[in-house]
């Protein structure tokens, strides 16, 4: 399975806009492109029940984050606050930036 082109990436703020947790934001802790997928922060959060082990000496039942489609998130800009589809720009140094395509501003540092 080859990786796709992403338009999020890792400590991105995102919003959800489709699934059980639609309108809720939160932060990419990790992306998965070969999978299309990514983990937000304290969203879809699933529990699993887990054998004792070294890690978790006790068992049980453990509340974790699920990996997200990455088409049902949308990057919300810095700067208007609002979820927005992103470009991309070369910049002078030859470099590639991504920009907001409601307030044109860039989304990255």
């Amino acid at each position: 399975m080859a990786t796709i082109k992403l338009h999020v990436k890792k400590d991105d703020m995102v919003r959800i806009i489709a699934g059980k947790e639609k309108g809720k934001t939160g932060k990419v802790l990790r992306v998965f492109p070969a999978k299309g997928r990514v983990v937000v922060e304290n969203l879809n959060v699933i529990k699993r029940h887990t054998r004792p082990s070294q890690i978790n000496p006790e068992g049980g039942i453990v509340e974790k984050e699920a990996p997200l489609s990455i088409s049902n998130v949308m990057l919300v800009c810095g700067s208007c606050n609002e979820p927005t589809r992103t470009g991309v720009r070369k910049l002078e140094d030859g470099s590639k930036a991504r920009y907001c395509k409601k307030c044109n501003a860039s989304v990255d540092k």
